[in-house]
Parts: C-alpha cells; sequence; structure tokens
C-alpha cells in the first residue's frame, strides 16, 4: 500500500515533469552497495555565496539549473546523498543538468543566508536540503516543503533520489 505522502508526491511527479529528462537508472539497489567511506562532501570553510554566486554564474552560461545542496559533514542522509551523486549513471545525469554547490550548515548555525535569500528564515526542516534555482530569474523552484525531501535519503531507494532529481530537469 503506498503511503498518502508518497502517493501525493508520486501524483505531483507526474503531473509536473512532462518537459523533464528521464531519471538515469542507479545500478545499485541498496546503499550497502555504496563506496564506503562515505564522502564528507561540505567544505567546512568554503565561503558559501562566492560559491553559490560561481555557480549561478556558470548555470546561466550553460543553461543548467543550480542545486544548492545544505547540510553537515555530521549528517548520515546528507552523506548517503553525495555517495549517491558521485555514482558514474548519478554524475553523468547531475552534470549534464545541474550546477551543484554544496553548503555547510554547522549545527543549524552557519551559512543561514543562504535560505533565507530564498525565503525560509527560520530553521531548516533537516537536511540535505536541496534547492533548485532556476539561474535566468534567480528564482527558486522547489517549493518550501520540497526543500527537505530528501531529508530522510537513507530509508529512500537510490532510484528514489534519482527520480527527485529527475523532476528538476527542463
Amino acid at each position: 500500500m503506498i503511503r498518502p505522502v508518497l502517493a501525493a508526491a508520486v501524483l505531483f511527479i507526474s503531473a509536473g515533469s512532462a518537459a523533464a529528462a528521464p531519471a538515469p537508472h542507479v545500478g545499485i539497489v541498496d546503499y550497502a552497495q555504496l563506496k564506503t567511506p562515505l564522502p564528507y562532501p561540505y567544505d567546512e570553510h568554503a565561503d558559501a555565496n562566492a560559491a553559490l554566486e560561481k555557480a549561478l554564474a556558470r548555470a546561466r552560461k550553460s543553461g543548467k539549473r543550480v542545486i544548492v545542496d545544505m547540510g553537515g559533514n555530521w549528517c548520515g542522509d546528507c552523506r548517503i546523498l553525495a555517495a549517491t551523486m558521485e555514482l558514474p549513471e548519478m554524475k553523468a545525469f547531475i552534470d549534464r543538468h545541474f550546477e551543484v554547490v554544496t553548503v555547510d550548515v554547522g549545527r543549524f548555525d552557519k551559512n543561514l543566508q543562504i535560505p533565507a535569500r530564498y525565503g525560509i528564515t527560520e530553521r531548516l526542516e533537516g537536511v540535505p536540503a536541496l534547492f533548485v534555482i532556476d539561474a535566468k530569474t534567480g528564482r527558486q523552484l522547489v517549493g518550501r516543503a520540497q526543500v527537505a525531501a530528501l531529508a530522510d535519503a537513507r530509508h529512500m531507494r537510490p532510484q528514489d533520489l534519482a527520480d527527485w532529481f529527475a523532476q528538476w530537469t527542463r
């Protein structure tokens, strides 16, 4: 039986993805198949504002969208997402459609100006929190309720992560 929230998400994805690229087929079915140790994807010393501006500039030139991946190296779900994004089939798909910038949020006390820029001024619902930005307009495409859609990545199937990214392609 499909849970109501999952059913609503499937309907939303189905309804809103007519022009989206098909998701890549992920070659693993279980996260135990990921290469370990899992990556530490967030540079704790990076200038998040500069990194975002560079990603937006690259995206404006390339016509891609920007994924802003906010999280912390302490977060298991963030590390699983990062390792899944590094799978060859996922990396090729993401590189084809997106410019990605990772932003360290510390313990929800760092770089919070980034979500505030897109209207989220209170605590993030969870991490990883992903924003999808249209570089031409600067508009965030992911709704407030969807920003933390992958915050429970370790309890999702790897293919679910691929499907989530596919819905935000052009």
